[in-house]
């Protein structure tokens, strides 16, 4: 990287610290802001005014939610949170709860048992999967991919898909459909799921550029062993920079690097971590993922934000869980699988079950709000400057049923989103329809999606 001087022009936003088999990515500072020089951490008087880049997130739960504990009270701004929606009080003005909502696609239309694989295929699609345990799967190209088939060449990444359970391509998971089905959310094409990563390290190295032409795994595996930060690679550069910065930009990249050593470091205590085996009795330990679920969605939270936050992509998908994820919740005092327990037929104690999970769900989104909401942007928050999508194509996982969707808008639109409300469209709108206004606002040029009737109007 060449030192940009105090007195030169602004600095590029592509702007890298270079270090050997590393890239990485500057957060915004003051000195990247157009028509302006920046002096002892203040911007010269007649900087223009600098547009965010706008981001989408969607992130998905399994199983549906128990719809009493769930939705809110009244209508508007005046509506009362819900038991589940409680974590997310401090964030009230930040988002909407959307109803009425629903995924006509996800229902049977002749093809019989299967609510869960359908769920999570048209969850994105909109579209009805092609029933098959084999590998002709079928489905429809997801509206995060329609997005960065537009806008991807303008970032490192066209998308992000990370996950806290595997991507699956193959085998029988659901009533006679593929796996494909219910261990992905995001499609390239209608027969190509984009498969998510659930380990950190890699989310990590992806995100920074972290490779070596050549390098060996027993090579890469004695370079993690040495436990050498990003930060020994890039710390030449990083000086160079530092010393060409105003103090409030100095300030900014001191807080972002002991930002990224923690994230760093948190990773690395987590791989030492033991699996807990009654956590994992319904699945295989996996290597290079949390012990801890919850440190293992928080985590994936930051490498979000931080992906957000150095533009590296702007559209993300987050699976929490792959549909029917039969994972207990031991921390909660849930020591049976969530998708047993989503079968509750009425069972007090199941259903207790189902809305500790919610609730537990709901902390996961606060978290990560709570992060977005810390990041500034010369134009607000990198909260105000996305738009997160957060819920299920299953209502109630007891009736499998896919009408009046649970549905979470986040996020500020650039301006664009009215958040702050419980709002409600009439029975049966298609969620497409939300899919249609968010593309749309993205500056993709798009009038329909999959079985939209048109964008939504009023979000």
């Amino acid at each position: 990287m060449r030192s940009p001087g105090r007195q030169s022009q602004p600095i590029n936003r592509r702007t890298m610290l270079q270090g050997l088999g590393v890239a990485m990515s500057l957060p915004w500072l003051e000195a990247m802001m157009p028509n302006s020089l920046v002096r002892a951490g203040s911007i010269v008087s007649g900087s223009a005014p600098v547009a965010s880049p706008l981001r989408m997130a969607f992130l998905f739960i399994p199983n549906g939610v128990d719809p009493d504990g769930w939705y809110p009270q009244g209508e508007g701004r005046d509506y009362e949170l819900s038991p589940a929606l409680a974590p997310l009080a401090e964030h009230r003005e930040h988002f909407s709860v959307l109803r009425g909502l629903a995924h006509r696609n996800a229902m049977a239309l002749g093809d019989g048992p299967g609510d869960h694989a359908r769920s999570a295929a048209c969850f994105l699609t909109g579209a009805h999967p092609y029933k098959t345990a084999g590998r002709d799967i079928r489905v429809g190209t997801s509206v995060d991919q329609l997005a960065a088939q537009a806008l991807g060449d303008r970032t490192l990444l066209p998308s992000l898909e990370i996950g806290c359970e595997p991507a699956l391509q193959s085998g029988n998971c659901d009533s006679g459909y593929s796996c494909a089905y219910s261990a992905n959310m995001s499609w390239r094409s209608p027969t190509q799921p984009n498969l998510k990563e659930i380990r950190p390290r890699e989310v990590f190295e992806r995100l920074f550029g972290i490779n070596r032409p050549g390098e060996s795994g027993d090579e890469r595996d004695r370079r993690l062993a040495a436990r050498r930060s990003i930060l020994d690679y890039v710390r030449d550069d990083a000086r160079r920079l530092n010393d060409a910065l105003g103090s409030t930009d100095r300030m900014r990249m001191e807080e972002y690097t002991e930002g990224v050593r923690a994230l760093e470091q948190r990773i690395e205590n987590l791989e030492r971590a033991t699996q807990d085996p009654e956590e994992f009795a319904s699945m295989k330990p996996i290597e290079g993922v949390p012990a801890d679920y919850r440190e293992h969605v928080e985590l994936m939270n930051d490498m979000l934000v931080l992906a957000f936050r150095l533009d590296q992509t702007r559209i993300s998908t987050f699976m929490l869980a792959n549909e029917g994820s039969n994972r207990s919740f031991p921390f909660l005092g849930v020591k049976e699988g969530h998708h047993h327990i989503s079968h509750h037929k009425g069972d007090e104690g199941m259903i207790e079950g189902i809305q500790a999970i919610n609730h537990f769900q709901s902390e996961m989104l606060a978290d990560l709000l709570t992060k977005m909401r810390a990041v500034e942007e010369p134009d607000g928050t990198l909260l105000d400057n996305s738009m997160i999508v957060y819920g299920s194509a299953i209502r109630d996982g007891n009736r499998h049923n896919h009408d009046d969707l649970p549905v979470i808008l986040a996020g500020g639109g650039g301006g664009t989103l009215d958040p702050g409300r419980h709002a409600q469209w009439s029975k049966g709108t298609p969620l497409s329809n939300l899919y249609v206004s968010m593309l749309q606002r993205m500056g993709v040029e798009v009038d329909a999606f999959a079985d939209s009737t048109g964008a939504l109007k009023g979000i």
